[in-house]
């Protein structure tokens, strides 16, 4: 049992602050915030000893992870199963969706620690290096997420809007495994950061796992934490909805226009489907953290900033969170959509499995079987 978790207050200590966030384990979390003289650089400034209401992770976090753990554990372990099984002959967008099922299911594997965490009141008894790997597998995830759902789209927007070009599909499936690697390089160099900053702390005489970044580091991290916003997510994310709205052009054109792809139907509403499903993911998943996780870092860098509006940003931030997870088993069901070859086998299992259910007694089906058979 964690140290003083059956009398923790109704309201907890942030867990990750700006230098001007103050706080210590004597401050009382019911007392009023009494302002604070300190000095930053040369310049003095005052600044409210906040803080924040967080009860609503101890129910929320806990409940949404659980969910997608039972989920994400089995959709993804499907995905990487099925598309294994067919390696020999692997297309290039199967390819991408194996590493990003295999992305999503590391970051599954995780999410017991973060449910025992957030359930317990934030303390962490794993240690720090787990704490730095748990921190380290949501941010690689999220983005190895996002960077291989751009892959898949430009894929089929080369597929879709040019057809005839070679370029892009010279190397085969080699050079797709080597997109795949580069992009995993790029995701380990864009969150290894993830491993300085990410630390355990004590608050309130227990140990908690900080998220972003130590109080004592948060400066350093504003800067880091921007430039992971732009390069792992508001890049990808207007390559891809280019891509997609030149699809949709192209897609909603007849058959016969000029530079239309020469796609049969059954490829034009897997196109079409898999640019609904992509940007549902990422409005429904990617959009809402990486927004309010820029405006919840913008807040913090403002000295002046009330506690009750740093306490507003902050709530609505770490509520998005569970949205960023949600994503490790929206994408199985990408594949699921965009893959006709296993929704048909998925189809038959589950019409296999119901006429199993359905079945009456031997005795009684051989009984009313029989006329039908000598009819």
């Amino acid at each position: 049992m964690p140290p003083s978790s059956m009398s923790l207050p109704t309201e907890t200590l942030i867990s990750e602050s700006f230098p001007w966030d103050f706080f210590s384990s004597s401050v009382h979390p019911t007392e009023p915030y009494r302002p604070d003289s300190f000095s930053v650089g040369n310049s003095s400034s005052v600044s409210p000893r906040c803080t924040y209401k967080e009860d609503f992770k101890q129910i929320l976090l806990p409940a949404v992870y659980s969910v997608v753990f039972l989920l994400g554990i089995p959709l993804n372990a499907a995905v990487i199963q099925k598309i294994w099984k067919t390696r020999p002959n692997l297309s290039r967008s199967n390819i991408y969706m194996l590493n990003l099922a295999l992305a999503d299911f590391l970051y599954v594997m995780s999410l017991p620690l973060l449910i025992y965490n957030y359930a317990s009141h934030d303390y962490w008894p794993f240690g720090e290096f787990t704490c730095k790997l748990v921190r380290f597998q949501f941010y690689s995830n999220l983005h190895g997420s996002i960077l291989f759902l751009t892959c898949i789209s430009m894929q089929r927007y080369m597929g879709i809007c040019h057809p005839l070009a070679v370029w892009h599909k010279q190397g085969g499936r080699r050079k797709a495994w080597l997109i795949c690697g580069g992009v995993w390089l790029l995701v380990i160099t864009l969150c290894a950061p993830t491993f300085y900053f990410a630390s355990t702390g004590i608050q309130r005489n227990r140990t908690v796992c900080y998220d972003l970044s130590t109080p004592q580091r948060s400066g350093d991290y504003y800067p880091y934490g921007m430039a992971l916003t732009l390069l792992g997510f508001v890049l990808p994310f207007i390559g891809v909805m280019v891509c997609y709205c030149q699809m949709a052009r192209i897609l909603c054109r007849p058959a016969s226009h000029q530079g239309v792809s020469t796609a049969t139907g059954e490829k034009r509403e897997r196109a079409v489907r898999m640019i609904v499903v992509v940007a549902s993911v990422f409005c429904m998943s990617f959009l809402p953290f990486h927004l309010t996780k820029t405006v919840y870092q913008v807040v913090r860098t403002l000295p002046h900033a009330s506690c009750e509006t740093r306490n507003l940003f902050s709530i609505i931030y770490k509520s998005t969170r569970p949205f960023a997870s949600m994503n490790s088993f929206l994408d199985p069901i990408l594949f699921y959509f965009t893959q006709p070859r296993y929704r048909r086998s998925t189809r038959r299992l589950l019409l296999r499995v119901t006429a199993w259910g359905d079945k009456s007694p031997p005795t009684g089906s051989r009984s009313y079987s029989s006329p039908v058979l000598n009819s």
